[in-house]
């Protein structure tokens, strides 16, 4: 029997922008939320959901995982694609860190409606 790769999706946000912070990150149909982490801007909500998504992989000492979140920016600098400057620069090395060596964790985009974590969190703001 082959394992499955683990999907772990994560979304950050905060209202207003800046503002408090909450993120989401799912794995397995289990929504873990924190909506104390500061106050910042939807963007630092972002990262540091990526972050928490990637402490989890290693808490759980998963190795065959996929990193999965709508924002393209927050994506795109964690794969090295878009230079990421200022407070994203710190995010940065932080998931750098906790990445360690070896091959880069797999982070990749995918669309708003598709992202289990996101639809976690807006259900805590219903419109």
């Amino acid at each position: 029997m082959t394992s499955r790769r683990t999907k772990i999706y994560f979304d950050g946000g905060c209202r207003p922008n800046p503002g408090p912070m909450e993120i989401a990150v799912v794995t397995g149909g289990v929504a873990a939320i924190d909506r104390d982490i500061g106050v910042g801007s939807s963007l630092d909500a972002e990262w540091l959901a990526l972050i928490a998504a990637l402490r989890l992989a290693r808490v759980r000492g998963l190795s065959d995982f996929v990193l999965l979140g709508d924002a393209a920016t927050v994506i795109a600098q964690a794969m090295g694609t878009v230079r990421a400057r200022g407070v994203a620069a710190e995010h940065l090395a932080v998931f750098r860190d906790l990445a360690g060596d070896g091959p880069p964790p797999r982070v990749r985009h995918i669309g708003r409606a598709q992202n289990l974590a996101g639809i976690a969190l807006a259900k805590r703001h219903p419109r």
